[in-house]
């Protein structure tokens, strides 16, 4: 599994990679709190759950990262480590962080939300998944 980013004029792309469709799902989100912070820097202390539903994967991804956002903003959290899982059209995710500390994290910019610039969610011939899209920062 392994996450990353990849320039956007003035946005920031990310994307995950890994075995199963949950798994590049749980990477692009790593690398969408990589945006704000270093993600070594955020204890996973609480957990949030969240459920989305969406009629494709790629809107699925929009979905989920938009979750995290509004989880972030509303919390004034932080997240680091992610389970998720998907089954048909719906996905079931644990997200565990922390409330956010501006002196350790030293939060970077704000990510605004997901959106449909370069999303794409593939499964390669050998299976592996790479899912990405670019956040309004």
């Amino acid at each position: 599994m392994t996450w990353s980013h990849f320039d956007h004029e003035a946005d920031m792309g990310l994307r995950g990679e890994g075995a199963t469709l949950a798994q590049a799902f749980g990477e692009v989100a790593t690398a969408m709190t990589a945006v704000i912070t270093d993600v070594a820097l955020v204890k996973p202390l609480e957990n949030v759950d969240i459920v989305c539903r969406a009629d494709d994967e790629e809107l699925l991804l929009v979905d989920w990262l938009n979750a995290l956002v509004y989880e972030m903003a509303t919390r004034q959290m932080l997240f680091s480590k992610f389970d998720v899982r998907i089954e048909g059209d719906t996905l079931n995710a644990r997200a565990w962080g922390e409330v956010v500390d501006r002196g350790r994290h030293q939060p970077a910019v704000e990510v605004k939300g997901a959106t449909m610039t370069a999303l794409s969610v593939k499964q390669d011939e050998s299976g592996h998944w790479v899912a990405q899209c670019v956040v309004d920062v």
